[in-house]
């Protein structure tokens, strides 16, 4: 089919659509109806796949003209409307059962299985074909993701369009590049507006974190060129980074990547909260490791500075754990430095993450033991579902890394304290540790972490 027969189409509809809605964008009954009705045409497929494709092309034109009540309202006729038929199941799993045994159990299977398919699927395809089809289903599913918590029922449909997702963004058809300074200029401004660990403040920012010493590298879906999936930004220095600031440094000169003996992933950024429970990221860091090792042999370690960005939230429901953390020296190093017990207002404040307290060099000094302790606990012991509790801490001790180091003050931004109060964590990547640990955190929950980690969490 000619895509720009769809995309004639839309524009030949847009006043029609217009004066479907609602003025605030809210559908009326008439304009439900009308969806329903063409819903139900595109899952029969009627008129063939051109039309059926025009239909979906003005279909999602309609949806995209819609008010969040309206898209809900949308969504709600997909899931609730569009499943599979209860009665054909059961006929199709009474006859599986008859000819189990029998030649005729295969094609009794093939059966059950097409009695299962929803018509949702059917329409998620049709919406899948037309120009601009993948960025619209993944922005839909935005939508889908914001909706889920006050309205279960749609729960379904999220299942459903999350299988289609994880098939058609399988990393297979995802492709690695290279981001650059070099690169269209409209590409780096996706770069500045998805980070999401460390802002970019700047073009000069921007630029320094594109540097000869520095790599950016993204996945991108043959079907979304100029959407950026993932991407991370690598730093090649010749030791373990401790401190994001200096890391960030503009003005600090670059690293001479000839001595470069280590890689610290610094940032990984993932764009499109459609694609929530799409896992490529694991495969994004080994394709990354593999480029890297190509460019740059001298290369022998691969490690990250990570953020920590569920510690004070973790702190602010457990604070007899944190308080567990001071010993009696500890509060004798804080009376010193200006902090009068437990229950000081001051202190309060800087376990709530409320509080700018790190330039204050005997405060910082009588912080730093207890609340190290804590955060190892934290990464070690804060579970749910015998997971890491901590959700950076999840995706890479699931990917087989280790809990390497704590560094103390390693983010004194605002964002820095407030979440974590300024600690960060390396966790390392040992290409000869990966797969055992990936066997033991999967089957067991253990967390593979340096002894010196370890210690602190023990107090």
């Amino acid at each position: 089919m000619a895509p720009g027969l769809v995309s004639r189409s839309l524009s030949k509809v847009r006043e029609i659509v217009a004066g479907a809605t609602g003025r605030n964008g809210e559908p009326t009954e008439k304009q439900l109806d009308r969806i329903r009705r063409q819903l139900h045409e595109c899952a029969e497929n009627r008129g063939g796949e051109v039309s059926t494709r025009i239909r979906a092309a003005r279909l999602a034109d309609t949806y995209l003209k819609l008010d969040d009540a309206g898209r809900h309202a949308f969504l709600r006729i997909i899931a609730l409307e569009f499943g599979p038929e209860p009665a054909r199941i059961a006929k199709a799993h009474e006859a599986y059962q008859a000819a189990v045994g029998t030649p005729k159990q295969w094609d009794a299977e093939a059966q059950l299985r097409a009695a299962m398919r929803s018509s949702r699927i059917r329409i998620l395809t049709q919406f899948n074909a037309i120009p601009q089809g993948v960025k619209f289903l993944v922005d839909l599913r935005a939508d889908l993701l914001r909706f889920l918590d006050d309205d279960k029922e749609l729960k379904s449909l999220d299942r459903e369009l999350e299988a289609r997702l994880t098939a058609w963004f399988d990393v297979g058809f995802l492709e690695l590049a290279r981001v650059t300074w070099n690169s269209p200029a409209a590409l780096l401004e996706k770069i500045v507006q998805y980070e999401a660990v460390h802002e970019i403040r700047s073009w000069k920012d921007l630029k320094n974190r594109l540097g000869s010493d520095r790599r950016c590298y993204a996945f991108f879906h043959p079907r979304m060129p100029q959407e950026p999936l993932i991407f991370v930004e690598v730093a090649l220095l010749d030791a373990l980074a401790d401190n994001v600031q200096k890391l960030l440094d503009e003005n600090a000169p670059a690293a001479d990547t000839e001595r470069a003996d280590t890689a610290i992933f610094y940032s990984i950024s993932a764009t499109q909260d459609g694609l929530r429970g799409v896992s490529f990221g694991n495969f994004l860091l080994k394709r990354v490791v593999d480029d890297l090792q190509r460019d740059f042999p001298r290369l022998k370690t691969f490690a990250t500075l990570s953020p920590i960005p569920g510690l004070v939230k973790w702190a602010q429901k457990h604070p007899g754990e944190v308080r567990a953390a001071f010993g009696e020296e500890d509060w004798k190093r804080l009376a010193a430095a200006g902090i009068d017990g437990p229950e000081s207002p001051r202190l309060a404040a800087i376990l709530a993450g409320k509080a700018e307290w790190s330039g204050d060099l005997a405060l910082a000094r009588a912080l730093r033991d207890p609340l190290l302790k804590a955060t190892a606990a934290y990464l070690l012991e804060a579970k749910r579902d015998k997971l890491p509790l901590d959700p950076v801490a999840r995706f890479h001790l699931g990917n087989g890394a280790r809990v390497e180091r704590l560094n103390w003050l390693a983010d004194t931004s605002e964002k820095g304290l407030g979440q974590s109060w300024g600690v960060m964590v390396n966790y390392l990547y040992d290409p000869d540790r990966i797969v055992d640990n990936v066997e033991a955190f999967v089957d067991t929950g253990r967390i593979d972490a340096a002894a010196g980690v370890r210690r602190l969490a023990r107090r």
